[in-house]
Formats: C-alpha cells, sequence, structure tokens
C-alpha cells in the first residue's frame, strides 16, 4: 500500500513538472497581448512580456495559476473587483483576481496609466525598454534592486525589443490575430517575424534596405548589433536616420571593389560618400584610391577610381 501510494506521488509530481511552462512557451503563448496593449498605451511590448515572464514565473506561479494574475499587481484601494489572499512581502497580502490572462494585461496597462508615479515613464519612446525598466524600479514597482536589470536581462536574452517595432505597420496584422479567437491566447504569432529587413551584399559586404521610420537604434538591436558600430560603417553621425530604401551597411565596407566594376563616372550630385554607400567601399579607401584629400568632392564627369589608380 505505502509503495502503490509512493507511485501515485511520483506520478502526479510527474505531471505537475510536466505542465510547467517554459520561458520560450510562455512567450509565445502571451505575446499578442502585450503587442496590443502597446498598441493602445505605448508601454512597450518588451516590458510587458519580460514584467509578465517575471512576475508570473512563465505564468507557473500559484497566484498566475489560480488567480490569472501574471504582474503581481496588489490590490490597492482603488480595486473594485474579484480578490484573493496570498502571503508575500507580509502575510495574507490582498492580490486582484481575474476571470482570464487577458484581463491581466489589460488590468497591468491600466494600471501603470492611472497611476500619477508611473505618469513620467510615458514621455520616453516605446523603443526605450532599458529607460522603462529603469524607471520601474524607480517609481517602486518592486522593492528587488535587481528589478531593471533583471527585466533588461530577459528582454535582451530573448530579443523581446523586436515586438517594439511594429507599433505603426502591424496592428491590421494583431487585429486578425485578436479575432481568431481567445482560448489559448497564442494565435501562432511568433518573434521571429519581427525580424523584418533581410540581409543583402554588396560587394561582398552584408547590408540591409532601410524601411520607412528605421533607426540605426532599430536595425542595429534587430541584428544584435551595437548602434555606434552603424555609425562608423556607413560614416554617419549620431543621430543620423536613414532615408526609406537606403542602403545601410552592417558589416565593414571592402577597401576596394571587385574587378568586373572598376570606376565610377560622377552624375550632377554625386559625393564621395555616395559613391562610398553605392559600391560597399570604404570612404577613406575611396580617398586614396583617387589621391584625394579628405572631405574634397568630385567633379562632374570625373572618373572615380574603385579597385586601383589607373585601372580600367
Amino acid at each position: 500500500m505505502k509503495q502503490l501510494f509512493l507511485i501515485i506521488i511520483f506520478i502526479a509530481t510527474s505531471l505537475f513538472s510536466f505542465s510547467q511552462l517554459t520561458r520560450g512557451e510562455y512567450i509565445d503563448k502571451y505575446q499578442i497581448l502585450a503587442i496590443e496593449e502597446m498598441h493602445r498605451s505605448g508601454i512597450p511590448a518588451s516590458i510587458t512580456m519580460a514584467q509578465g515572464c517575471l512576475e508570473s514565473g512563465n505564468g507557473n506561479s500559484k497566484l498566475s495559476k489560480k488567480s490569472n494574475n501574471h504582474f503581481g499587481i496588489k490590490c490597492k484601494k482603488s480595486w473594485r473587483g474579484k480578490k484573493v489572499y496570498y502571503d508575500d512581502d507580509e502575510k495574507n497580502e490582498c492580490f486582484r483576481k481575474y476571470s482570464t490572462v487577458a484581463d491581466s494585461y489589460i488590468d497591468h496597462t491600466n494600471f501603470l496609466l492611472n497611476n500619477p508615479r508611473y505618469s513620467s515613464l510615458f514621455k520616453l519612446k516605446t523603443t526605450d525598454y532599458k529607460g522603462w525598466a529603469h524607471g520601474l524600479r524607480k517609481a517602486g514597482y518592486a522593492t528587488d534592486k535587481k528589478y531593471a536589470h533583471r527585466l533588461i536581462k530577459i528582454i535582451e536574452d530573448n530579443k523581446l525589443y523586436r515586438l517594439d517595432y511594429r507599433v505603426k505597420n502591424n496592428e491590421i496584422f494583431a487585429f486578425e490575430q485578436k479575432n481568431i479567437g481567445r482560448k489559448g491566447i497564442s494565435n501562432s504569432l511568433t518573434i521571429s517575424p519581427f525580424k523584418v529587413h533581410k540581409i543583402i551584399k554588396r560587394n561582398r559586404v552584408k547590408s540591409v534596405v532601410a524601411r520607412k521610420d528605421d533607426t540605426y537604434e532599430i536595425i542595429a538591436q534587430e541584428l544584435g548589433l551595437k548602434t555606434w558600430v552603424l555609425y562608423k560603417y556607413n560614416n554617419q553621425q549620431a543621430g543620423y536616420k536613414p532615408r526609406e530604401n537606403e542602403v545601410v551597411y552592417v558589416h565593414a565596407k571592402k577597401r576596394k571593389s571587385k574587378k568586373d566594376i572598376l570606376t565610377h563616372r560622377v552624375d550632377p550630385g554625386d559625393s564621395m560618400h555616395y559613391i562610398s554607400q553605392l559600391y560597399g567601399i570604404k570612404l577613406s579607401s575611396l580617398y586614396h584610391l583617387n589621391k584625394m584629400k579628405k572631405g574634397q568632392q568630385p567633379k562632374k564627369g570625373q572618373i572615380i577610381y574603385l579597385h586601383k589608380w589607373g585601372e580600367e
């Protein structure tokens, strides 16, 4: 009898462990909710998603499973909904209880929007997840001194910042997902579609084509690069914003062209920087190849050498 009891306990424990969500599964399941709330409020989806992961233990905490409370929000005086009591900082504390997970995400947004101590956060850009993380900690969302760093680590480890760049052009997609149904929430949306820049090679150098409203920060974060590196690769000053369809190099350009393209005849308006970007050649090398001083610009009809001085 004792042996049978132990077997039952083992099976029950195994089933409980099996039902635990991994962080990846949690993100896949609920990211659409974070995106929708970003559209509604401007709170970065990456922040909402990271808080959900952290506060709910990836949806495995007792509070999230029994009460659909994924953000650890306590009752407060203004709360008029259902309540549940758990031990937290103090014994038997009052937490909000929701009918669905979606309600928890909606109330998380409302909680931040309607609380004056978080008002300064809404002045930050939607893409500034680090500012939001530190701002939440400073405003007292959590007592953990490492709270901001823990959120940032979750965001960067899982590339959640990709979710923050679809506020304008993904509204229709989000609407379509919403109308599929709510039961399991996920509706097949994953983070991978948010990697929207296709890598192409020019002169054997990796590059992307800028989209409308792109910045070097957006491209750098999507591809896991440092922003200053893109400014360097493209010979641009900090703060420069690429135009739609502009080539942005994501790797260092070459010192010369391939042998099949040796020269460029200058058209009106062509600058050395333009030619450098057009052929994927370092700007400093282009000046050197043509025995020109840095900053000097070519004249209409001038032949600019791309491979070797005097070689045509």
